[in-house]
């Protein structure tokens, strides 16, 4: 088989809609049915899109809308909260989703709103643990935006948890991650009783 990077979209699709065949016929399911025709094909497409972050760089995300600006010259926090995020626990290849909150201080550059976003997007369209995804979308801004400080909190559910396994429902997982000024237990309990505001 080619090199993975270099297949087209197209070629992805076909190949994972073979694998997908292939599974429905091990679970007992017969694809050729008409409700099941199609799946295979529909099933490698939302699988491509879900996991579009491997085919994304979040440090040219961050770096497509870097503007000049005094905004935090004085430690002045940027905060964005509630952002929706979709991932797949790599572990059973099952949803997780909840609300991603960033906080970052500036050093005279701010990056686009809507980039902050797209980078939780970039990391999280992969399969991935809560606790890896956390610090990475952390650790790409504080590299790429150079802040005093960068804070991630990530709040979210599983459904391995919930559908599977002990099947707990309404259990929420909590991480956070961050670097620079944010060590300073004070700074953190400013970003927290910023995302309280409600």
């Amino acid at each position: 088989m080619q090199d993975i990077e270099s297949l087209s979209d197209e070629r992805r699709v076909e190949l994972l809609a073979k694998h997908y065949k292939a599974i429905l016929e091990l679970l007992g399911e017969d694809p050729s049915r008409e409700g099941l025709l199609k799946t295979p094909c529909r099933a490698a497409r939302a699988m491509l899109a879900l996991t579009a972050g491997y085919r994304q760089s979040p440090e040219e995300i961050l770096r497509s809308a870097l503007f000049k600006e005094e905004y935090g010259s004085r430690g002045q926090i940027v905060v964005a909260r509630d952002i929706e995020f979709y991932s797949f626990c790599e572990h059973h290849i099952l949803p997780f989703f909840g609300k991603v909150h960033i906080g970052y201080i500036p050093t005279g550059y701010v990056t686009g709103l809507s980039k902050l976003a797209r980078l939780v997007d970039a990391f999280a369209r992969r399969l991935q643990l809560q606790e890896r995804l956390t610090l990475e979308i952390c650790e790409a801004l504080q590299k790429t935006l150079a802040p005093e400080g960068a804070i991630v909190m990530m709040e979210s559910r599983h459904l391995c948890m919930q559908m599977r396994g002990v099947e707990k429902q309404g259990t929420v997982t909590t991480t956070c991650s961050y670097t620079g000024v944010f060590e300073d237990i004070a700074r953190r309990e400013e970003f927290f009783s910023m995302l309280a505001r409600r």
